[in-house]
């Protein structure tokens, strides 16, 4: 099953964080575009033609994130970028979650 077709899994803590040998398929699945960054946090930078779009796709993101119940950080700059950045907070570093957010969001995003 893909990514996007899997549901996040509510997170209150208590769980490890996943290794780099663990999320290294679902990095490989994403593509090229997604970066970890310290092993903890989840990156990508989404390019618009304009401040309307962006801000139209983080309403979108928006609400995959509140059906998810897994919420990004979301950093609107240069009026047509939008930086995503996750991370499961209850954890302190990366869970599936962060890759099935991920991966709702490209396909909403192409």
């Amino acid at each position: 099953m893909s990514l996007k077709e899997n549901k996040c899994v509510a997170c209150e803590g208590g769980i490890p964080t996943l290794k780099p040998d663990e999320y290294a398929p679902f990095l490989a699945e994403l593509g090229e575009s997604w970066k970890v960054v310290g092993s903890k946090t989840l990156c990508k930078e989404f390019t618009f033609k304009n401040f309307v779009e962006a801000v139209d796709f983080i309403n979108k993101v928006k609400d995959i994130a509140e059906s998810e119940n897994h919420h990004p950080d979301l950093n609107l700059h240069n009026y047509n970028k939008v930086l995503m950045t996750l991370s499961t907070h209850a954890i302190g570093g990366l869970s599936k979650n962060d890759f099935i957010l991920a991966s709702k969001t490209d396909a909403l995003f192409n």
